[in-house]
């Protein structure tokens, strides 16, 4: 599906929503969907109130798909499965986080599979830790950390859960136990697993798993170079949500291309993200318009990295510290450069300091002291 788009002042935005919905991290993979056939609606008209709700829900419509979730399920005699997690994904997505535990606790009431239990209980702590994260508040961390707790009971070796409690641990400050979570996860998630990075970051620097940290991810490029989020740590990263359609953006070029230029060989990138649904126009832009930085084409406002960071709405500019913190958010043409400024001079001042040779002699024979 494909939003339309429109062109409002002085940005554009997706006719579907113009809300603004701010990435939270930490992000992890969603629950996997149940494959038992008998586990989702029964019912005629269950059925049907559920595939409408499946429309509203690919249709971002996060708030009337969770209605029509919650409807199909009551039809089927409140014992479908998949229309709890659905809801639970929808309610997610609204931010509803206490409609959210509800269906993880009716999925629980509905489930004997160990694997089932699991997730399930994996929903309900990530739910708890999504309100933490929102109100910063001990017990729903710790209602977090319980959840995920017992999910793990279910599945020792499950690692989502393990990460997130990790970073429910941080937010409570039990570092020490957090990372030995961290350190649980390194030792059955593959190297090439997207957190794998940013969870040795969070061994080292556990203060940085309850910083509001951008939402990971991987793209390849238009230079054909493949990138992380974590790939860029060390350095101060802006991220450009535009579209060669968008006039707003289109405006907005020259100032994005005045950053660029100001900042060049310093620590600091500038990913471009194009919501162009057509390749050709979009390469034949970057390359006419001389926009020789880091550049994507993500397809729309229900491409993977739009959504990860919750754009609707475009120019939309979102600046990431070196460390990956996610310190501003911005729609439309903004004056973002004395922030860019102070977060690039702090990245470069810490670049000095970390390869400095006296200290690099006096951490060696640090070291080399030790029995």
């Amino acid at each position: 599906m494909r939003h339309s788009k429109r062109s409002i002042g002085f940005l554009c935005v997706s006719i579907v929503s113009v809300s603004i919905a701010l990435a939270q991290a930490p992000v992890a993979t969603s629950p996997t969907k149940p494959a038992a056939q008998n586990l989702g609606p029964t019912d005629a008209k269950a059925k049907k109130t559920y595939d409408d709700a499946l429309k509203l829900l690919k249709e971002d419509r996060p708030a009337f798909a969770l209605d029509g979730f919650r409807k199909a399920d009551k039809l089927d005699g409140g014992h479908c499965v998949l229309c709890e997690l659905e809801a639970w994904e929808a309610a997610m997505d609204s931010a509803d986080f206490k409609m959210a535990r509800e269906q993880a606790t009716a999925m629980l009431e509905n489930v004997t599979v160990p694997g089932y239990k699991a997730q399930a209980q994996y929903m309900l702590g990530k739910a708890w830790l999504s309100d933490g994260v929102k109100d910063k508040h001990d017990k729903q961390f710790e209602e977090a950390d319980a959840a995920f707790q017992t999910a793990l009971q279910f599945r020792p070796n499950y690692p989502d859960c393990i990460y997130e409690d990790g970073t429910a641990l941080a937010y409570l400050k039990r570092d020490d136990q957090a990372i030995a979570r961290f350190r649980s996860f390194l030792k059955i998630a593959a190297p090439n697993d997207l957190n794998y990075p940013r969870v040795q970051r969070f061994i080292e620097r556990p203060e940085l798993a309850r910083a509001r940290m951008a939402p990971n991810f991987r793209v390849t490029t238009l230079d054909d170079t493949t990138i992380t989020l974590e790939s860029l740590a060390g350095k101060v990263v802006l991220i450009d949500f535009w579209a060669t359609w968008c006039g707003p953006c289109r405006e907005a070029l020259p100032h994005i291309q005045k950053i660029a230029q100001r900042f060049n060989g310093q620590p600091f990138v500038v990913l471009s993200v194009s919501l162009d649904s057509d390749e050709g126009k979009w390469k034949d832009f970057t390359a006419k318009n001389n926009m020789t930085w880091l550049q994507y084409r993500d397809g729309g406002f229900d491409g993977k990295i739009a959504t990860t960071f919750g754009v609707r709405a475009i120019p939309s500019t979102f600046t990431i510290d070196a460390d990956g913190v996610l310190e501003d958010q911005h729609v439309g043409d903004a004056d973002i450069e004395g922030k860019l400024k102070k977060l690039i001079a702090r990245a470069a001042e810490v670049h000095t300091h970390a390869s400095s040779p006296t200290l690099q002699t006096r951490a060696a024979g640090t070291e080399t002291a030790q029995p």
